[in-house]
């Protein structure tokens, strides 16, 4: 578990598919970095990874096209240049959220009940497949 200002904190990181269903779900600590779960998450990726600014770095998009994926990442405001940003499947990231506004609604994930990441994970888990048979 992480620790902030206001008390513990987790991330959550997620591939879902062209429906919004998770795939693959990894937490870590609130105060770490997105790309400290991304390697993880390429494992589970299919023919392309997209993701929001903070999965931005020239390591992590030379690992996915090492790969064989195309990353669509959104470059990040400090990058001099901003690199090249395909829209039509950037549009499509707003399944990830569709995915995480579906996860809050299980109220003991939203206001995490759990202390351990264990449980925590479990409980995600749990709800992960209730929404795919839902």
């Amino acid at each position: 578990m992480g620790r902030s200002r206001g008390g513990f904190s987790t991330k959550i990181h997620a591939i879902v598919d062209a429906k919004g269903r998770p795939l693959h779900v990894a937490l870590t600590p609130g105060e770490r970095h997105e790309l400290i779960a991304a390697p993880e998450l390429l494992d589970y990726a299919g023919d392309a990874v997209i993701g929001d600014t903070g999965y931005d770095s020239n390591e992590y998009r030379a690992e996915i096209k090492e790969r064989g994926m195309k990353p669509v990442i959104h470059s990040k405001p400090e990058r001099k240049r901003a690199l090249p940003l395909d829209r039509k499947l950037y549009r499509i990231r707003y399944l990830v959220e569709v995915f995480f506004h579906n996860l809050k609604r299980f109220r003991a994930i939203a206001t995490r009940f759990e202390k351990t990441r264990r449980n925590y994970l479990a409980l995600i888990h749990v709800a992960c497949i209730w929404l795919w048979l839902s």
